[in-house]
């Protein structure tokens, strides 16, 4: 199975970045799709069926934390993966999106080989 990725950030130069390590990763990927704030994360949500979520926190219109929480409030939506991009490192924040349904952090900036180990460890569990 290919997977559907969502990349919500409001820097297109981050989206760039995780864009070409995710295709340097190796992992199985059909689409990725991009939004620059979680109201449009959460519009292309509802619209295609996206495996997996990466999410900058500080975003105009509708931060990460607010998209986070939009998600695990949706039955339909808390199932879907999601990775934290942030430069925001800060342990009782990390602790408060985990318990939301985040199943990883990375911190800004990153390698490619962050984001493919990352990739490996969420989706097929390695």
């Amino acid at each position: 199975m290919k997977w559907k990725i969502l990349i919500v950030d409001d820097s297109n130069v981050v989206k760039a970045v995780l864009m070409k390590a995710l295709g340097e990763s190796g992992a199985p990927i059909q689409s990725v799709f991009d939004a620059s704030n979680g109201k449009e994360a959460l519009d292309t949500l509802r619209t295609e069926s996206i495996d997996l979520v990466f999410a900058d926190i500080n975003m105009p219109v509708m931060n990460g934390v607010e998209l986070v929480e939009s998600m695990a409030d949706d039955p339909a939506l808390k199932g879907i993966p999601i990775i934290m991009v942030s430069t925001d490192g800060s342990v009782s924040r990390k602790e408060y999106l985990q318990s939301k349904g985040v199943r990883a952090y990375v911190r800004k900036p990153f390698t490619p080989e962050q984001i493919r180990t990352v990739v490996r460890e969420v989706m097929l569990g390695r």
